[in-house]
């Protein structure tokens, strides 16, 4: 992660210090410095940075004038010769209080303050990742029916039908759909082609013999076409031993 960032000092040997600090830190890109608070107010109104190097005692705008004026997700860390600013400092809400001569292992402690915050505020605004869905919604008997993926053996197509054959269940479940179709539904990691006419779910299998898939009394061909496809699911998968 990245922080835009300015230095605002009214002394140019303490810009030029902190400036070199910046370029000696990887996650700091320097966006402007300035030698008071009123010649950068209006940079930093129309284009915030991320992080401020701010001096306090200044000549018209004082740093901390200038900081309660800032957008809300600008972090500024002070640095003073004046150490009776350190309070008034943490009042504003301020990262670090860097007191003068600055090292460069202090300035880097309190960058990376800094770089904690913001990735502690971007984890919190990222939403988390949607659920995979677990079933599937097929019309059949002129009705919505879901279907666990958990619960399907396997699905053959029929031309302009498919049958899904559900654990439990006499019959299959039966609806006007291509195999192709259903198969952009199904999750890639569960389910695999076998034949152009058959799709398995192989957790699901019990015994293969002879090139066959046997659920129950029923055999389940495993074309050329998809065999080494299928046995190299089988293994990736843990399946195959």
């Amino acid at each position: 992660m990245k922080l835009n960032c300015a230095i605002i000092d009214d002394e140019p040997l303490a810009v030029e210090l902190m400036a070199g600090y910046v370029r000696k830190t990887p996650f700091l890109t320097l966006c402007g410095s300035f030698g008071s608070g009123s010649a950068a107010f209006d940079m930093l109104r129309d284009r915030p940075v991320d992080l401020l190097f701010c001096d306090i005692q200044m000549p018209g705008l004082s740093g901390m004038e200038l900081s309660r004026m800032l957008p809300a997700d600008t972090r500024v860390i002070f640095t003073t010769a004046f150490s009776r600013y350190a309070v008034e400092g943490f009042r504003v809400n301020a990262v670090d209080y860097l007191l003068k001569p600055i090292s460069y292992a202090d300035f880097l402690a309190a960058a990376n303050k800094a770089l904690a915050w913001f990735e502690l505020k971007n984890r919190a605004e990222t939403p988390p990742p949607a659920a995979a869905p677990q079933s599937l919604f097929v019309k059949t008997e002129y009705r919505l029916r879901q279907i666990g993926f958990d619960s399907i053996l396997y699905i053959e197509g029929l031309k302009d039908y498919v049958k899904i054959h559900v654990e439990e269940e006499t019959h299959p479940v039966l609806t006007l759909t291509s195999l192709k179709s259903l198969e952009e539904q199904l999750p890639a990691d569960r389910f695999v082609r076998v034949h152009r006419s058959f799709i398995v779910q192989p957790s699901k299998i019990r015994s293969i013999e002879r090139n066959r898939i046997v659920f129950g009394k029923e055999y389940i061909p495993v074309s050329e076409n998809y065999r080494q496809a299928f046995f190299d699911f089988l293994a990736e998968h843990s399946l195959l031993f």
